[in-house]
């Protein structure tokens, strides 16, 4: 049976708390060998704040990749190159994006 034969719906409910959602200026990314955990950071200097942490598995953080690139992609088609700064270096054994 395919992939899309064994796909089932599934209802998502968003609850009213989380529709706003959460400004990130900053993320690190830290990782296991069962998961990767995904740290969103709201810096304002002097200091920053987590303000939502998500922890995947591995091939579901491949996923979350693969579908960033996907929407870059699209983004830059409909408006224009993104263009990016450089950021400061972060502590050993993080990645900050």
């Amino acid at each position: 049976m395919s992939e899309e034969q064994q796909t089932q719906e599934l209802q998502i409910n968003m609850p009213q708390e989380v529709q706003s959602g959460k400004y990130a200026n900053q993320m690190l990314v830290t990782h296991t060998q069962e998961e990767f955990v995904l740290d969103f950071i709201l810096a304002t200097p002097p200091a920053g704040v987590v303000n939502s942490r998500v922890i995947v598995s591995p091939g579901h953080a491949k996923r979350i990749a693969n579908a960033l690139l996907e929407n870059v992609a699209k983004y830059e088609a409909q408006f224009g190159e993104i263009k990016t700064l450089s950021i400061p270096p972060m502590p050993a054994g993080t990645t900050a994006h």
